[in-house]
């Protein structure tokens, strides 16, 4: 019996008139496949309408109430979209994450997915149902609500997917596809045909706004067919595999990524001697706050600095940690430098040729962007600049590994 699992974003299902668009190309994918299991996000802005309401109730609202409140959005979304399949003469039903029992730890706002039961949904799929499901939530080991962080609908339906053995998963968005760079940005940018898993979760993990990094991880661990794809045209995506075709390693760079949400923290002036750099990060890490860019310095008298990028919405509360920590690593200060942006460049070429990171600090160099910080990987480069710098050095960096080309 064959199933696939599609995700329609926020985008996609931003009014009823998208509503019943999409409803047509779910009925269409079940004349195509014995099973279809449907994941969806909140329509359009309702998140954000959501988290603006709770500001003006107050600065510091509860994580689990914010996720009672967060979680509504997406029940509104699969109980249009069922009735939108119903008008279309095909049977469906709408779960929350509760419902399919995805199980998650007690993390909220952020939490983590440890199963899915889907015990509902392999049912409803026998008696021939279109299964809706809301993305972004599920309930965690303590039984309450929770949900999984931004953009996290990708990571239920891939989570989905995996779980029941899905043939194909389709992610549907706004973009046709995985792009060079973003082409806000770099109009001349290309579509990529297909990309590895690996590819794909480092340039998620940069900022790439396509896909959530947490769903390509699931992704690349259980190898599930993913094609990334746009809801408004019916073209062809581009699809994530396991391995590219053998000349696809002729392309040292495949993408350049801009992030400019991001900001880095200095503690400087640190006692220079084991565990302090430990304490630190042990205590970021409690706050389910991820870290980036880190650069540790060696200054006199056996002192150091320590700096780190973290994400612009993680800001307040990692300089609320930095902060309770003064009295355990007695900073001379701690500085936060929100003009910065992170440009990188991805590809699995990288591994086996030499030169590309003399190409990229040499084209930047020679259009004056001065580089702040660099980081690396087996198959990524990052380098922090000036914010005001960022465009211009995707834009060079696009233009000096031929990405336009492709």
């Amino acid at each position: 019996m064959s199933l696939i699992v599609q995700k329609y974003g926020g985008s996609s299902v931003a009014n009823t008139e998208r509503i019943k668009h999409v409803a047509k190309l779910i009925v269409k994918a079940r004349d195509e496949y014995d099973n279809v299991v449907v994941v969806v996000s909140a329509m359009g802005k309702t998140t954000d309408n959501l988290v603006k309401m709770a500001a003006e109730i107050t600065d510091s609202p509860s994580n689990r109430e914010m996720d009672m409140l967060l979680s509504t959005g997406e029940r509104i979304s699969i109980a249009l979209l069922a009735m939108a399949i119903h008008s279309l003469g095909y049977d469906a039903i709408s779960f929350t994450g509760s419902q399919v029992e995805i199980i998650t730890d007690t993390s909220h706002t952020k939490a983590r997915i440890l199963k899915i039961g889907a015990k509902r949904v392999r049912e409803e799929l026998k008696r021939g149902k279109i299964v809706v499901i809301a993305g972004f939530q599920g309930i965690s080991t303590n039984n309450d609500v929770t949900t999984l962080g931004r953009g996290a609908s990708d990571t239920s339906a891939i989570a989905i997917a995996a779980a029941l053995g899905a043939d194909e998963c389709e992610v549907y968005t706004d973009v046709e596809g995985v792009f060079t760079s973003d082409p806000r940005v770099i109009p001349q940018a290309k579509k990529i045909k297909s990309i590895t898993y690996e590819e794909m979760l480092e340039m998620a993990s940069l900022g790439a706004k396509v896909m959530a990094p947490r769903s390509m991880q699931i992704a690349q661990r259980f190898k599930v067919p993913l094609h990334i794809r746009s809801s408004f045209i019916n073209k062809p995506g581009t699809l994530v595999i396991a391995k590219e075709r053998e000349k696809m390693e002729e392309a040292l760079v495949r993408s350049v990524i801009l992030n400019e949400d991001e900001a880095k923290i200095s503690i400087i002036g640190i006692p220079d001697k084991s565990g302090i750099a430990g304490t630190i990060f042990s205590r970021i890490a409690d706050e389910n706050i991820n870290v980036d860019v880190i650069i540790q310095n060696i200054s006199a008298k056996g002192m150091a600095d320590i700096s780190f990028t973290v994400a612009k919405e993680d800001l307040k509360r990692t300089l609320d940690v930095a902060d309770k920590l003064k009295s355990i690593v007695e900073p001379k200060k701690i500085e936060c430098d929100e003009n910065i942006a992170k440009i990188s460049i991805v590809g699995i070429g990288m591994r086996t040729n030499a030169g590309v990171a003399a190409k990229m600090f040499q084209s930047l160099g020679e259009n004056k962007i001065n580089i702040r910080t660099i980081s690396t990987s087996e198959i990524k480069i990052s380098c922090l600049v000036d914010k005001k710098e960022g465009k211009k050095a995707a834009q060079v960096l696009h233009k000096a590994f031929e990405l336009d080309k492709l």
